[in-house]
């Protein structure tokens, strides 16, 4: 198994049987939404594990080369970004080296949930649609899917249950990537939740209620 990622982990008080692998965005870190976890309000008898990963810190061409936790570079800014392509390959092996860590601690495949903030969500998309495993589904929040036109997207993933967040006012992704997004997902098969929120590029109350809706629905036995 390659080096894992560093990550921030919040475990339960007996043994984990069910996972969520949670990616934060371009110039965070793993802590970024550790806060969010009691406010999702989920009920005790879930046997939960948190894990936020750190992206490594890299140049980011679109703030002038200054290096930052990045999960890979964004070099134009505009509705389709220029990405490198190279480097979310490789933050999406790191997420299924993550997923096959959690196999190897008795989680199953299909009780393991991703999920992505911006940045974080673009990685989510590549990785979770290409698992060869069946995932329990993904939360991408305020992203966009850069990878959409080249993604294998691998039949044990086919029908992943995916919710799909964003804020109207959004001004660092605009609404209409998440539009795109959206219908890039319909054109591969899949049936997205999308969901907005009057807000920018953040979170919001009332989709950290959604979230843990999607989260009961597809991890409570």
């Amino acid at each position: 198994m390659p080096d894992l990622l560093p990550c921030v982990e919040l475990n339960p008080d007996g043994n984990a049987d069910a996972s969520i692998i949670w990616l934060h965005g371009l110039g965070a870190n793993g802590h970024d939404f550790v806060s969010v976890v009691p406010e999702l309000r989920l009920p005790s008898m879930l046997p939960l594990r948190f894990v936020f990963p750190h992206a490594p810190s890299i140049p980011v061409t679109i703030n002038s080369g200054y290096v930052m936790p990045a999960w890979f570079d964004v070099m134009v800014l505009g509705q389709e970004r220029s990405f490198n392509a190279t480097q979310l390959l490789a933050s999406s092996a790191a997420v299924h080296a993550l997923i096959d860590r959690e196999i190897e601690r008795g989680v199953a495949s299909d009780r393991i949930l991703l999920a992505g903030f911006s940045q974080g969500g673009a990685v989510c998309f590549q990785a979770g649609l290409t698992y060869d495993k069946p995932l329990a589904g993904m939360m991408a929040l305020s992203t966009w899917f850069p990878t959409a036109a080249v993604v294998d997207v691998h039949p044990a993933n086919s029908g992943l249950p995916i919710l799909l967040t964003h804020g109207t006012q959004d001004n660092v992704l605009p609404l209409q990537m998440a539009l795109n997004s959206k219908q890039y997902l319909v054109d591969l098969g899949f049936h997205p939740d999308f969901r907005t929120y009057p807000m920018a590029h953040h979170v919001s109350a009332d989709e950290i209620g959604d979230m843990s809706e999607f989260i009961q629905r597809h991890l409570i036995a």
